[in-house]
């Protein structure tokens, strides 16, 4: 693994500006890192994917299904053979195998959803008590006044007074989650003209930030691009550890600074090297902090600040991780976030772990912001871009 420690770090003063040279510290060896942590690198990527067809010097790197369904686009001139089309039955299958993987990480809130309803509607009419009582499950779920009310209204106009069952109900629902979030489904687009892509990830403490950025590095890298990763949770070793763990798995050099660093240079100078280094990408780690502590996130508006120092469109894409455990809460994140650092897009971690699933709905609704990825376990393919049918077929149990 490289990791650069570099003679001159630059700290910055509080406007950003490069404070002269400082002397540096050395970096403190690591203690060996237990396996837990990276045993996502030991679940296989699906054959047909991850086959190696030898070193690439100086060649075409294969183009694999993330950089497919990202929409990363070829480098200029690039000529190709014309692709062997895998049979679509092996397509369907690996789709078939991620939905039901999304399927199993929705278990938990599908079923309170399920119980609700097959509670409410089993050999009943939908007349107005029914429909109150469905509503108040919707918003229970975590999908805010607003979805359920779509729900309902919708029922009410095609239904009203007729026997439905739990089935029907539950169809009916996923056709109107679909509805109100495939207007956020938006993969992250890597844009070729800005080299490096500088990507800044946030949120709040454990939310998933360093492991999604782990998972991000593995599959760009395994896309054929080169990646720099700037570990900037200067304020928790155990944080910085487990990026260098990831960087080596996915390849990636990690760029660290002493534990109290200043983030901000940090950020300068992982931008400086990358552009050096004639990197495709750059993604940026933060500290965790607490969406309503103004000073900590007048830092992540530094860090912007000094990456606009070098690159006035950086950074090019800023992704809030939030955690689905966390319910309406999230809500106040998006926003305060959003306002503060201009959030280019979401990925919502942990829904394998939570019956609040549907908070992803009311997001949708209420703020608009784009949903870039999806995580439904600790496997690097399973961080995938949001696809919103699946996502709703899911969320209430059904198949594909």
């Amino acid at each position: 693994m490289r990791i650069w420690r570099r003679g001159v770090p630059q700290d910055l003063s509080a406007d950003g500006d490069p404070a002269p040279p400082a002397a540096a510290e050395a970096v403190p060896s690591l203690p060996a890192p237990s396996d837990e942590p990276v045993a996502a690198f030991d679940a296989a990527v699906p054959e047909a994917e991850a086959k190696d067809d030898g070193p690439h010097f100086g060649a075409l790197p294969p183009r694999t299904w993330f950089d497919r369904v990202m929409g990363v686009p070829e480098a200029p001139g690039t000529e190709r053979s014309p692709p062997v089309v895998a049979p679509a039955s092996v397509a369907g299958e690996e789709r078939r195998g991620w939905f039901g993987r999304l399927r199993v990480g929705l278990s938990r809130s599908s079923a309170r959803l399920n119980e609700g309803i097959n509670a409410i509607f089993l050999r009943r009419r939908l007349d107005d008590a029914a429909l109150e009582e469905l509503d108040e499950l919707l918003v229970a779920s975590d999908m805010g006044m607003g979805v359920a009310d779509e729900v309902v209204q919708a029922l009410r106009r095609t239904r009203f007074n007729q026997e439905v069952t739990p089935e029907e109900v539950r169809t009916a629902l996923a056709e109107e989650v679909i509805k109100l979030v495939e207007r956020v489904q938006q993969p992250l687009r890597l844009d070729p003209a800005k080299k490096p892509f500088v990507i800044l990830v946030v949120g709040v403490n454990g939310s998933g930030k360093t492991t999604t950025i782990g998972k991000l590095a593995k599959q760009y890298h395994d896309g054929g691009h080169s990646v720099v990763i700037a570990a900037g949770d200067t304020f928790r070793a155990a944080a910085v550890e487990q990026l260098q763990v990831w960087g080596e798995r996915a390849g990636c050099p990690v760029l660290t600074r002493p534990t109290g660093s200043d983030a901000a240079g940090l950020a300068y100078e992982a931008l400086e090297k990358a552009r050096d280094e004639k990197a495709d990408i750059l993604l940026i780690d933060t500290a965790g902090r607490l969406h309503n502590k103004a000073d900590l996130m007048g830092e992540l508006q530094k860090i912007v600040r000094v990456l606009k120092k070098i690159d006035a469109s950086a950074p090019h894409a800023v992704l809030l991780v939030l955690d689905a455990t966390v319910g309406q809460n999230a809500h106040a994140q998006a926003e305060i976030f959003r306002d503060m650092v201009g959030v280019t897009g979401i990925v919502m971690t942990k829904l394998d772990g939570t019956a609040k699933g549907g908070v992803l709905v009311s997001l949708a609704e209420k703020y608009g912001i784009p949903i870039n990825a999806i995580g439904i376990g600790e496997g690097v393919e399973d961080l995938r871009p949001f696809d919103a049918r699946a996502y709703a077929r899911g969320l209430v149990g059904l198949e594909a």
